[in-house]
């Protein structure tokens, strides 16, 4: 079974199996983010929707926030939370992120794009991040969470640790450059890249 199918973020935004608890704080790291008011944000890989239902709070009714993840009951959880909790700026799509234009907005059309507990999942990670650089604003942020180790099993498995260097790198590869850390939480690091201007998708 693909990892994508057998993980899923906690309620908390950690992104565990069944009956784990993760270390992130959405909320803390919300605020992390300068999210303003009209802002368009991307959630990859967005779970159980902790992320998502933080931002559309964050945004005031306005703006909009994308719930992107390839677990369709997920999915309908996060839409039916929204629609209970009276957000309208919620919108959920359904993609595999390992696939080219898998969330299907615009180039250039998007203020944030998150990625937490993500990466470690998926087996090909550029594409996720391409997908990303893609779809940022030229004056856009891309944020990016993750698991700084195993943790004794509580996190992901040793061997699918993806260290912060190696983000770094991909990112790079991706056409995004580092912009500045912040914490994000006990046993996760937390990275924000902007667009590198040598290259413009269209």
């Amino acid at each position: 079974m693909d990892k994508m199918q057998t993980y899923a973020r906690t309620a908390d935004g950690g992104s565990l199996p069944a009956g784990r608890q993760g270390f992130a704080h959405p909320k803390r790291n919300i605020g992390a983010l300068d999210i303003q008011g009209g802002m368009k944000v991307a959630d990859f890989g967005s779970g159980s929707g902790a992320y998502v239902l933080l931002i559309a709070e964050r945004l005031l009714g306005s703006g909009h926030v994308y719930a992107i993840d390839v677990q369709k009951d997920l999915l309908r959880r996060t839409a039916n939370e929204a629609e209970k909790r009276g957000f309208k700026n919620v919108e959920v799509i359904w993609a595999d992120l390992e696939a080219p234009r898998a969330s299907k907005l615009a180039s250039n059309s998007i203020d944030l794009v998150l990625i937490s507990n993500l990466l470690f999942q998926v087996s090909d990670k550029l594409p996720v991040l391409r997908e990303a650089r893609r779809i940022v604003k030229p004056r856009g942020q891309v944020a990016v969470i993750d698991w700084s180790d195993s943790f004794g099993g509580m996190g992901p498995q040793r061997e699918d640790v993806v260290k912060k260097e190696q983000a770094i790198e991909l990112s790079q590869s991706a056409g995004l450059g580092l912009v500045r850390e912040f914490a994000a939480g006990a046993h996760h690091w937390g990275l924000i890249f902007r667009p590198a201007a040598e290259k413009i998708f269209v």
